[in-house]
C-alpha cells in the first residue's frame, strides 16, 4: 500500500495543505481556498466567511492571504520562532518548509499546517538551545496564570495533529480547574494585560466582543508561542485534585 506524506503529495514546487487528517494538494497558477466554499470547505460553521484565506504562487513566490472582513489568523513556523498575525486584507509570504496557520471562528479554534516541498528559508539550529526552540514574546507566567491558560486550551493540546477544537467557556475552565469564576477572570484579566503591554494583538476589544475574542485570541497566541504545550496538561488534573482536597479557592 503506497501511503501519501505531505513531503510526497507536493512536486517541487507545490504546497500541500493538512488539515484534519486530510491533505489537500495546492499547484501553482490556482488559488486555494479556505472557508465555508472553497478547495478547503469548512460547511457547519457559520461563523466562518464563506472565503477567509487564500494560497496563490504571485511570481514565483507562494503567499497567504486573508481575503475574509472580521477574522484574523496567527501563521507561525514549526519552530515556534516567528509569528505573524495576518488581519483582513493582509498577506504574508509562506517560506518556512511547515507553516501552521491558527484561527477562530465562533467558539472554534481551527488549525491548518502548510507543508511546502522547497522552502524559500530553510531553518537552522541554534546552538545556544538545547531543545532546538525558543518562546516568541516570552513573557514570565506564574503558575496559577500557566493553569488558566492551559484550561482553556486543553481541547486544542488534546487533539492529534491538524483540525478543529471546541474551545470552552470561562464558566467550564473554571470549573475544570476547581476555581471560583471570579478567580478564573482575574487571572485572565492579568494575562490578558500582560500580553497586550508586550505587544500581542487582540488582547483587548470593544465592550459587545471582548470577552469571546480574547479568550479565543489568548489561546490561538499561547499554542503559537508556546506558551503551554501538551506536556503542561497534567498539571491541570494536579490543580483540580489539589482543590477539591482543600475544599476551598485561595484566590
Amino acid at each position: 500500500m503506497h501511503v501519501v506524506t505531505a513531503a510526497s503529495a507536493a512536486g517541487s514546487d507545490e504546497l500541500t495543505v493538512e488539515f484534519a487528517g486530510e491533505l489537500f494538494p495546492v499547484t501553482p497558477g490556482q488559488p486555494f481556498t479556505v472557508g465555508r466554499e472553497g478547495d478547503l470547505a469548512i460547511e457547519d460553521n457559520l461563523f466562518l466567511h464563506r472565503h477567509f484565506l487564500t494560497i496563490e504562487n504571485i511570481d514565483g513566490l507562494w503567499l497567504l492571504s486573508n481575503v475574509g472582513s472580521r477574522l484574523a489568523a496567527t501563521v507561525t513556523d514549526s519552530g515556534g520562532r516567528v509569528q505573524a498575525w495576518l488581519a483582513p486584507g493582509a498577506r504574508l509570504p509562506l517560506v518556512f518548509e511547515t507553516t501552521t496557520v491558527i484561527f477562530s471562528a465562533g467558539p472554534t479554534t481551527y488549525e491548518i499546517v502548510v507543508h511546502a516541498a522547497e522552502p524559500t528559508f530553510r531553518e537552522t539550529e541554534r546552538f545556544d538551545d538545547p531543545v532546538g526552540q525558543s518562546t516568541i514574546g516570552d513573557v514570565p507566567l506564574t503558575l496559577s496564570q500557566r493553569l488558566m491558560i492551559l484550561a482553556l486550551a486543553e481541547p486544542v493540546l488534546r487533539r492529534e495533529g491538524s483540525g478543529m477544537s471546541e474551545l470552552p467557556t470561562s464558566a467550564q475552565a473554571a470549573e475544570r480547574l476547581g476555581w471560583t469564576i471570579t478567580r478564573f477572570n482575574r487571572k485572565l484579566d492579568n494575562v490578558c494585560d500582560k500580553l497586550d503591554r508586550i505587544g500581542v494583538p487582540g488582547m483587548r476589544g470593544g465592550v459587545r466582543a471582548y470577552a469571546t475574542n480574547r479568550r479565543v485570541r489568548l489561546v490561538e497566541h499561547a499554542i503559537a508561542a508556546r506558551l503551554v504545550t501538551r506536556d503542561d496538561l497534567p498539571l491541570l488534573d494536579s490543580e483540580a485534585a489539589s482543590e477539591a482536597a482543600a475544599g476551598r479557592d485561595d484566590a
